[in-house]
């Protein structure tokens, strides 16, 4: 027997250390790291001892012998990569012990952005004793694409949430939710009271087709409308509704196959997720029975992994399917993921089901209407063009970063300028004292939620280069100063507590029809909800 990693993985890569015979692939430092879909484990050299298991915090490692039907690609997933990337024996990498300099045994970092990858810099931060982590987010709820970005029929991979509350619960973590930086406090303001900031906000915006009518009513992008349905409170007043026989979905990576599979799922599965309830009324009213997936492209260069694809042909009551004339006709069978498609090519749809269309080779050129979508038009290989009815546009093409003030912004990668997280002069390599950058707001939009870890690692261990050198002034303030300071600002500021107070308020509202929470979509409830009774 083995164990098998399915398409839930998230490359957190705690299992990479506590493997003893290192059959897990690729681990952090490997070339196709940051690139690979997911990780893998070799069935040829593991020895079922488990470890791996207990230690995955989104509950993707399973047994051979328990996999379910609809995860068996994944047995096959796993062997495939060995097949092309044969393992080669090593021992487990020895843990990082990080400590700070004798003669300066307090250090003190804010970081700005609750995401994974504030998550995991708090986590690599509050490890080393001596050290005090201000975590600062804008909304009143911490984890960023984790609570508002992940499909709410994933639960699994929202799990890794509880490791992060761990770390927010530590003595050496405080929390300032419900605060604006820069609006509430600015960055030069942190810096009186702190070392360092690490900004980790991520990519708030979105890249744009660039075609006439993209800002017509019904054309939406992809982070807008999953917002939308794990309900952001900047979302929630949306009035997204899902009339008309058929949407269209611009974008062939993991959230393009999210939104499709929400858009064509029966909403009964949506019944017993943390899906906001504005969202679930309109999926059970919607009257989509088809959503077509495009890409500009082939299918061999589809963004999205092979599990998920996987995952969606075997979603019940959706018929994932795609044009002949635009796919192989001959797949080998060892690349899965053509394979899955040129299954979808002699796949209809029947009557009770809907039906995911994949499409290939489809430059957009407009989106057509009056006042509201209507249809959309595309462009072939050969320059002759095809016009798709549709009462909804979706843009799945990337999320973007955006500007911060008084900061270094590269206008052409959505990214701040840095040195492996040391922000800096893009024009002189000077570096912008005491801040700091990990995340997509870093990288740009890639990788999973994972990756994060990899990459925040990196910015402390620049940030720790720099205190240790000096190079970080000791601040001017101390942590009740700042807390004095933010509470002048922002009276609504929420601790960790009021955070507490609210998680436990949603899952208290969501017991009564199993779910695991029922959110709270308006600031003001959220505020309210963190206050004691």
């Amino acid at each position: 027997m083995t164990y098998v990693i399915t398409h839930g993985c998230c490359s957190d890569s705690s299992c990479v250390p506590v493997c003893p015979v290192q059959c897990i692939r690729p681990r952090p430092g490997d070339p196709d790291f940051t690139t690979t879909e997911q990780l893998y484990i070799d069935p040829a050299t593991c020895i079922d001892c488990g470890a791996c298991m207990d230690v995955c915090p989104v509950n993707a490692i399973q047994t051979e012998w328990d996999l379910p039907e609809h995860l068996a690609d994944d047995l096959q997933i796993n062997a495939l990569y060995f097949a092309t990337n044969p393992i080669t024996e090593s021992e487990p990498a020895d843990p990082i012990r990080r400590r700070l300099p004798a003669d300066r045994p307090t250090l003190s970092v804010a970081i700005v952005g609750s995401g994974p990858a504030g998550c995991y810099a708090a986590a690599e931060l509050s490890d080393i004793k001596g050290v005090n982590v201000s975590m600062f987010e804008r909304l009143p709820t911490p984890f960023g694409l984790i609570r508002a970005g992940v499909a709410p029929d994933h639960a699994d991979t929202k799990q890794i949430a509880t490791r992060f509350n761990k770390v927010l619960a530590r003595p050496n973590v405080h929390c300032f939710f419900n605060v604006d930086v820069p609006r509430d406090i600015t960055i030069e303001e942190l810096l009186t009271h702190h070392h360092a900031v690490i900004w980790a906000a991520g990519a708030s915006s979105d890249r744009q087709l660039g075609i006439p009518g993209e800002d017509l009513s019904g054309c939406v992008s992809a982070r807008e409308f999953v917002a939308w349905y794990n309900g952001h409170p900047d979302l929630a007043d949306r009035g997204f509704t899902l009339a008309g026989e058929r949407a269209v979905v611009i974008g062939n990576g993991n959230v393009a196959l999210d939104v499709a599979r929400t858009l064509t799922q029966p909403a009964k599965a949506y019944a017993r997720t943390d899906i906001a309830d504005h969202a679930l009324a309109v999926l059970e009213a919607s009257t989509l029975t088809e959503v077509v997936l495009t890409a500009r492209r082939g299918p061999e260069f589809a963004s999205y992994s092979t599990g998920e694809l996987s995952a969606l042909q075997h979603t019940d009551g959706v018929a994932l399917c795609a044009l002949p004339a635009e796919v192989p006709t001959q797949a080998d069978q060892a690349d899965r993921r053509a394979a899955i498609v040129a299954e979808a090519a002699a796949r209809t749809a029947t009557d009770d089901e809907r039906a995911v269309i994949l499409r290939f080779g489809l430059q957009p050129v407009s989106v057509n209407g009056t006042d509201t979508v209507e249809s959309i038009t595309f462009r072939h290989e050969d320059g002759t063009e095809e016009t798709i009815d549709a009462s909804m546009v979706i843009k799945a093409i990337g999320y973007r970063g955006s500007a911060v003030q008084g900061l270094p912004f590269d206008e052409l990668t959505g990214t701040l300028s840095h040195t492996a997280g040391s922000v800096c002069d893009p024009k002189t390599g000077e570096p912008v004292v005491g801040v700091f950058c990990s995340g997509w707001i870093k990288r740009g939009p890639s990788g999973m939620i994972g990756t994060n870890k990899v990459d925040s690692a990196e910015t402390v261990d620049s940030l720790l280069r720099e205190f240790g050198a000096g190079r970080l002034p000791e601040p001017a303030q101390d942590l009740q100063q700042l807390t004095d300071l933010v509470r002048t600002r922002q009276p609504d500021m929420i601790d960790h507590q009021g955070w507490s107070r609210i998680d436990q308020r949603e899952r208290r509202d969501g017991r009564p029809n199993k779910r695991p929470r029922r959110k709270l979509v308006a600031v003001s409830e959220l505020v309210q909800a963190s206050r004691p009774s």
